[in-house]
């Protein structure tokens, strides 16, 4: 891969006459996915192969695609092709390197430890240097797939490849059978209802201007305020906002805005997680985990903020940092924080890449990556800015941070405590073939990346001996690929989903619920659609339960007339259903 400069990267933009063109003709007519086969193919038209696999391996610098029809519907695709830099899948985000002796690399980070980074360019070539040799090393809001693709086809052409991207379907028969896979989610027969709670102008839309083609950022976490009739929002941009009933109403005002204190360029980064202190209306202390951008690093990192006196707003007091951890590449960066019933704090953290996690983070016990971990902030060791709980399960092991409750996960997206018996339910976020949703216990291994799902995936870091613990459920790409974790609604005791673990699926928006028998999986519904990606879900001291569509809409669930146990009997109407959602 020669040296290259940000300059020579750059690509005359579409005319968005020429963008509607494309995408309306895409969108109105019928193509040929054969066809769509030779265009993909041939180097002096689309040329994706260069970039993407279609046979699972993943041998590219771009995604592997497939199973592409099953994670986007038609005009998620065109608009793939069409604006690349808009939605970069999580994990393919460029590096830019740049060497002591002055040369230039673009990549996507292939591997990267404390010796080596390597980097894969667009053409399949991998470029490695050393540690010592590398003089800086930032992410990239680009993609290498170039933004005027679609110029070198005819409108027709370009039609027929999108065909062909949605034929790239999920086999039936991937994946070793097991309950906890089911090849067919059925549909209960009558969905539950979503409520938005605002109006669709008093949406929580990105407060900051980006260029077009920019990467968007979205609301992501939503929560009671403890000591009031009030939620906070969060937005990954960084700012927080208070949400009050004013009569009927739900109105909105600006809680914090801490947009200069976080990274949010690239990726799935900046303001991802809040939690408050169980004691905040005595002491007024909330967190949020989010990303820096230090020393040529990506880092997470964990706050602690004070409320004004009336719990309305930010006190404006300097945070106070408690947890440093610096991230590999710009994704898996874990998100959610959340305090227990014990009270103490957990905090999930990702395997932060490559893909595949090649150097074994999440296996690797003398580091946070790809961890939950348990601290105490309401008390300090001499080294530390917080203690750790005299229970944790490997605090007196030599070798292993004492932080680490359970290990083992690639991005534990949303996870929640069972209010009843103090279950923890994480969501993790799947690899190539599964999404995965488990109940987590102290001291437990859950696999990754020995494991994804219930299958073995590499064994180039399984330790002997070592006791790998499977999750509730696995499902397939055809259901989702991005989990989102939930809640176990606890609301009326009297409707058919008390007790129902309560999740969705970011990308297909798909809305889950699913009960459990000493951790196998007993049933699993699918119980309704988003009309957003479902960021996360947010809960109220009355067991009420909401849904955190990431384009800035807060839904409340409801569960009324429907029914969890009744759903769709022939497994055919429940595959025909899902085709024609991605039609």
């Amino acid at each position: 891969m020669p040296a290259l400069s940000i300059a020579s990267l750059a690509c005359a933009a579409t005319p968005p006459s020429k963008l509607k063109t494309y995408r309306d003709f895409a969108a109105r007519r019928d193509g040929n996915s054969e066809r769509g086969r030779i265009v993909f193919f041939a180097a002096d038209k689309a040329g994706c192969a260069l970039c993407h696999s279609v046979d699972g391996s993943n041998a590219a610098a771009g995604p592997d695609l497939s199973a592409i029809g099953d994670k986007l519907g038609r005009r998620e695709l065109i608009e793939a092709v069409l604006e690349p830099n808009a939605a970069i899948a999580v994990g393919y985000e460029s590096t830019l390197v740049e060497t002591v002796s002055g040369e230039t690399y673009y990549g996507v980070v292939k591997v990267a430890d404390a010796a080596v980074i390597e980097l894969m360019g667009a053409d399949r070539v991998r470029v490695r240097r050393t540690r010592a040799d590398v003089k800086s090393m930032r992410p990239s809001p680009t993609s290498l797939m170039p933004e005027n693709l679609h110029t070198a086809l005819t409108a027709q052409e370009f039609t027929d490849l999108i065909d062909y991207l949605a034929s790239q379907k999920q086999l039936a028969s991937a994946g070793a059978s097991h309950r906890g896979t089911p090849d067919v989610i059925p549909e209960v027969t009558k969905s539950i209802s979503l409520r938005p709670l605002l109006s669709d102008h008093d949406r929580f839309a990105d407060p900051v201007a980006r260029p077009p083609g920019a990467p968007r950022l979205g609301l992501v976490w939503f929560g009671e305020i403890p000591g009031r009739d009030s939620f906070l929002a969060a937005h990954q941009s960084g700012t927080l906002w208070l949400m009050e009933k004013n009569g009927q109403n739900d109105v909105k005002t600006l809680f914090a805005d801490f947009t200069s204190e976080l990274y949010s360029r690239t990726g799935p980064n900046g303001l991802l997680g809040v939690a408050f202190h169980p004691a905040f209306a005595q002491n007024r202390k909330y967190y949020l985990k989010h990303q820096v951008f230090e020393n040529d690093t990506i880092a997470s990192v964990l706050v602690e903020k004070i409320a004004r006196e009336d719990l309305r707003g930010d006190s404006g007091a300097p945070s106070r940092r408690l947890l440093t951890i610096p991230c590999v590449t710009q994704n898996h960066t874990g998100g959610c924080i959340e305090f227990g019933p014990d009270g103490f704090l957990y905090l999930g953290m990702g395997d932060t890449g490559p893909q595949e996690d090649p150097n074994g983070h999440g296996q690797n016990m003398q580091l946070l990556l790809g961890k939950i971990l348990r601290l105490d902030v309401d008390r300090r060791s001499a080294a530390l800015p917080y203690a750790i709980p005299s229970d944790n399960p490997f605090r007196n092991r030599a070798g292993v941070r004492p932080e680490i409750w359970a290990l083992g996960f690639r991005e534990p997206w949303r996870f929640s405590f069972d209010p009843q018996n103090g279950d923890l339910w994480v969501g993790d976020v799947g690899q190539y073939r599964v999404e995965e949703v488990a109940i987590v216990r102290p001291g437990e291994n859950h696999g990754w990346n020995v494991y994804e799902g219930y299958e073995p995936f590499s064994n180039q870091h399984r330790a002997a001996g070592q006791d790998y613990v499977a999750p509730v459920l696995a499902y397939k790409r055809h259901y989702g690929n991005s989990v989102t974790g939930g809640y176990v609604y606890r609301g009326d005791a009297r409707s058919p989903f008390y007790g129902v673990y309560v999740f969705g699926d970011y990308t297909s928006k798909r809305i889950f619920g699913l009960t459990q028998r000493d951790g196998r999986l007993e049933t699993v519904r699918q119980i309704g659609t988003s009309p957003e990606s479902i960021a996360s879900f947010g809960r109220d001291r009355r067991g009420n339960l909401y849904l955190v569509g990431y384009e800035g809409m807060i839904y409340q669930l409801d569960f009324t007339g429907a029914d969890f146990a009744a759903a769709v009997d022939e497994a055919a109407n429940a595959r025909a259903k899902i085709t024609d959602s991605k039609n």
